[in-house]
């Protein structure tokens, strides 16, 4: 079987070499990258299987700016790497899309069990259908696309991921808790108000009529569930 191949995106060369002997140690294969827009060229071109991606790079492209590029067009997991006073960039990290984050100084330990966290969480997406369909609903898993009624929506990177997990589980019930760990990473800064702010203006952009919604609908103390016409109680 094929090793996960990993792009390591740091300037620091004592950082990248402790993250790239670690993580071969554990059998991954590691690629890297010194500043942002190398790191997207070998995205790109590599197509990895995680992104250990440094907050504060040279050039003029931040690992913000990297990652709200590759969001728009692959939905490989990121993982944030920050130093300890970054925790704005962190938290904007985490909104544009990252799935985690590592703080420095880090232990290698921690560091590597995050990637296969992370590599755990994920590991489904590549096992999804291109895309489902929901009468006037219908989602492109590959493309991150969405239409509704033909007409294209255009979703943030978390509420894209929101709506795909209830999606491809129409009818199961999912907690606020459980969406802020799948979807925030466990320890995430934030609190459960965070999904239902994305639930709400997921509800703007998908629902006919957001204040009585007939698809996103809410599970009175419990979380939210994804319900259709075929399922509808």
């Amino acid at each position: 079987m094929a090793k996960e191949l990993i792009l390591v995106v740091d300037d620091e060369p004592n950082i990248v070499s402790l993250m790239q002997y670690n993580l071969v140690q554990q059998g991954f294969e590691v690629i890297c990258a010194s500043d942002g827009n190398e790191a997207i060229k070998l995205a790109r071109l590599e197509h990895p299987d995680l992104i250990l991606l440094d907050v504060m790079l040279p050039g003029g492209v931040t690992g913000i700016d990297v990652t709200n590029t590759i969001r728009k067009e692959s939905n490989i997991p990121i993982i944030m790497v920050t130093a300890k006073g970054e925790e704005i960039d962190r938290v904007l990290g985490l909104e544009m899309g990252a799935d985690d984050y590592v703080p420095k100084p880090f232990s290698p330990r921690e560091l590597v069990a995050r990637v296969k966290a992370v590599l755990r969480r994920t590991s489904n997406r590549g096992d999804e259908k291109d895309g489902i369909t929901f009468d006037n609903l219908s989602i492109n898993l590959v493309k991150h696309e969405v239409r509704k009624n033909g007409e294209l929506v255009e979703l943030k990177p978390k509420e894209f991921d929101l709506l795909r997990l209830m999606a491809t589980n129409p009818g199961k019930v999912f907690t606020r808790d459980y969406l802020l760990e799948q979807l925030w990473g466990y320890d995430y800064l934030g609190d459960t108000r965070t999904v239902d702010v994305h639930m709400r203006r997921l509800r703007q952009k998908i629902e006919d009529d957001p204040s009585c919604p007939k698809q996103l609908k809410t599970v009175h103390g419990i979380g939210y569930k994804f319900q259709h016409d075929e399922s509808a109680d």
